[in-house]
């Protein structure tokens, strides 16, 4: 559960940013998270990343009305 919370969230950067292809955006997952991942925490990264922890309410959102 806690990979599809932090995928929607990345995903939600890519929104925020009005291009699912952003190239600043694109470029700092690969360098912050893909490139790195198992050389430190998920949740240390993923800050990295995006500034903050990530919010389920992406995850809500892209699943739906309850």
């Amino acid at each position: 559960m806690w990979s599809e919370v932090m995928d929607a969230d990345a995903f939600a950067a890519f929104e925020k940013a009005g291009d699912a292809f952003d190239p600043a955006l694109a470029t700092s997952l690969k360098h912050n998270i893909l490139s790195r991942g198992g050389r430190a925490e998920a949740e240390d990264l993923y800050t990295t990343f995006r500034g903050r922890l990530p919010d389920m309410d992406a995850l809500r959102r892209g699943r739906g009305p309850a």
